[in-house]
């Protein structure tokens, strides 16, 4: 098995890896590392988040920074602040036995005048943001001269915030004679495309799908209609007593409008987006780090920065548009050999994307139910108690107080003590979750079963039949297994030679319909329409033929205990009302 001492590295680091207790190199960096140590060559590294890429980049680098010459040698593009950061002292670490190697991190956030001193402090290594280095190559405080080196470092995200026409200006300001180290986490047009451009004849080195199937990571999802979301999430936290993770959002205006609301009811959060200025994010950072937080509900940029072994959980709020972007949040938990657990919210119309997103990762999402009160209550029972049995008091303390505690305590047995501590540690959550409503997302449906006036479905065609060889138990099969729809939402099944029928909540329909379409069934592509002369109640419309048999009889179809696709009507009790404060605090 290759090891970092087989390396041919200059001596002060494999020193500085031996201390760090750094043994055996990830993938990318066994393939990487060799070939930039004996022949360093224009290279493309594909990898994903957390696989070690500043290693593989970053130890090459300082092997061959000439640590006589005081001026810029090596140049780090990477795309926020906190990544420009984290590199930095990732790069100090490794050149910690390297006398005389200077490394500068310049990124926007902060004043640049501290910054222009450290430039013209004569760094062999600087690592910078594409906005903040072309700021001070504008004010010629940096000389990119004598540069050897150019590494892209998350190339793919930083074509992704806007910065291509930042980098392309940069790169036309560095030596013809250089060599660029281009890494990402997907190989998308853009970037080859910046590739073709400015680098040579290149060599590919990809570990990307080794790290997307992570078998250490339980991906589950919960369907929740959009309007009961962030209760969803609230329920979710308060399932996972022990929480140390990260909340993702699509947007900052998302990301401060959650974290608002959670630490309003107690929850131990913060936000971390771009328009908080650097000072506070490293502050949150620091926050978190250091387990004062819970949780950070951040935005995908934001969260590139972040490099914490131990967290437990990812929640998405809402699931990133691109696919590839989920990788990178999933990423963020069970590293170092750890176990996680990823998290999505979903509304029923996006199940597609959580099918999209498996055959990405290859590896299948459990479809897990939101916890009811009962369920929450009793999670953070046990763990209460489970904290309880932990713990050990200090041995003055117990000295100091016995007495006290044994007069104040002497009238009350064994039992009623305990269940004293566990009702002080409860009450709030018992409050607020003892009459909590179903949040399992699906269809509000009115009136109970579909032959109430009240009720409102659609009847839709499908144009596969008997002939198909389908019976009404074979299509309710075929429908649920497709769309992931639960049996309960199809009704009054017909089927007929070529073509079926069947009823589903007017709510439903389009959903239905839109993952139905285009799939095919013994080799024929489906086809899906409204019948005609539907009507509410679910009525005979779309030349259903009388007397075909129904999947279960007679039973009472949409009766309000099914939980099925949706949200039942109900006090809920888990609402905003400040429920289950007391005890968040000490998660």
């Amino acid at each position: 098995m290759t090891s970092f001492s087989s390396f041919p590295m200059r001596e002060e680091l494999l020193q500085a890896v031996s201390d760090l207790g750094f043994d055996t190199p990830t993938p990318i960096q066994q393939k990487v590392i060799p070939t930039l140590l004996t022949n360093p060559k224009d290279i493309i590294g594909l990898a994903q988040t957390g696989t070690g890429k500043t290693a593989a980049y970053g130890l090459p680098l300082l092997h061959h920074t000439d640590l006589s010459v005081k001026s810029v040698q090596c140049l780090v593009l990477s795309p926020t602040r906190e990544l420009c950061m984290q590199i930095q002292t990732e790069l100090t670490k490794y050149g910690d036995h390297m006398r005389g190697l200077r490394i500068a991190a310049v990124y926007g956030g902060v004043p640049i005048t501290g910054q222009i001193r450290d430039v013209r402090a004569n760094p062999q290594v600087v690592v910078a943001t594409p906005g903040r280095l072309i700021d001070l190559l504008e004010r010629k405080a940096i000389s990119l001269e004598s540069l050897k080196y150019v590494i892209l470092d998350e190339a793919d995200e930083m074509l992704n915030m806007g910065f291509r026409e930042d980098i392309e200006l940069i790169l036309k300001n560095t030596p013809a004679e250089k060599t660029t180290w281009l890494f990402s986490a997907t190989m998308s047009n853009e970037v080859r495309g910046i590739a073709k451009r400015f680098m040579k004849q290149w060599e590919e080195f990809s570990v990307a799908q080794a790290n997307v199937t992570n078998e250490n990571i339980d991906h589950q999802y919960f369907v929740a209609n959009h309007h009961n979301r962030f209760e969803t999430l609230r329920r979710l936290l308060d399932f996972a007593p022990g929480i140390y993770g990260i909340i993702f959002t699509r947007t900052k205006q998302d990301a401060q409008e959650v974290s608002e609301k959670l630490m309003k009811m107690g929850y131990h959060v913060s936000p971390l987006h771009g328009d908080m200025d650097q000072k506070m994010r490293s502050k949150v950072m620091e926050r978190f780090k250091s387990k004062q937080l819970q949780a950070i509900v951040a935005t995908d940029v934001a969260a590139r920065g972040i490099d914490v072994n131990d967290i437990t959980h990812v929640i998405n709020y809402e699931l990133p548009d691109d696919p590839e972007v989920y990788t990178h949040r999933s990423g963020r938990t069970a590293r170092a050999g750890k176990s996680g657990i990823c998290m999505s919210i979903v509304s029923p119309k996006q199940i597609s994307n959580i099918r999209q997103i498996e055959k990405l990762v290859k590896q299948k999402f459990h479809k897990s139910d939101i916890p009811d009160g009962a369920e929450v209550i009793r999670k953070r029972l046990f763990f209460y108690m489970e904290q309880i049995a932990k713990a050990e008091p200090k041995d003055d303390f117990a000295k100091l107080y016995y007495d006290s505690m044994q007069e104040q305590f002497a009238d009350l047995d064994k039992d009623d003590l305990i269940r004293k501590l566990i009702w002080l540690q409860l009450k709030d959550t018992i409050d607020a979750y003892q009459d909590s409503e179903d949040l399992n997302a699906g269809f509000e449906r009115k009136g109970g079963s579909s032959g109430n006036a009240g009720s409102r479905f659609t009847r839709l065609f499908i144009n596969i039949g008997e002939k198909d060889g389908l019976n009404a138990a074979r299509l309710l099969q075929f429908i649920t297994e497709s769309t992931d729809v639960e049996p309960n939402m199809i009704d009054r099944i017909t089927v007929r030679d070529l073509s079926s029928f069947f009823n589903v909540p007017t709510e439903a329909a389009d959903f239905i319909r839109e993952q139905l379409t285009s799939k095919k069934y013994k080799n024929r592509k489906v086809r899906l329409e409204e019948a005609e002369q539907t009507r509410p109640g679910g009525g005979s419309g779309g030349g259903e033929s009388r007397g075909h048999s129904k999947p279960y009889g007679d039973r009472a179809r949409f009766s309000g205990d099914v939980r099925s696709f949706g949200s039942k009507s109900g006090s809920g009790g888990g609402s905003s009302s400040g429920g289950g404060r007391g005890g968040r605090g000490r998660y």
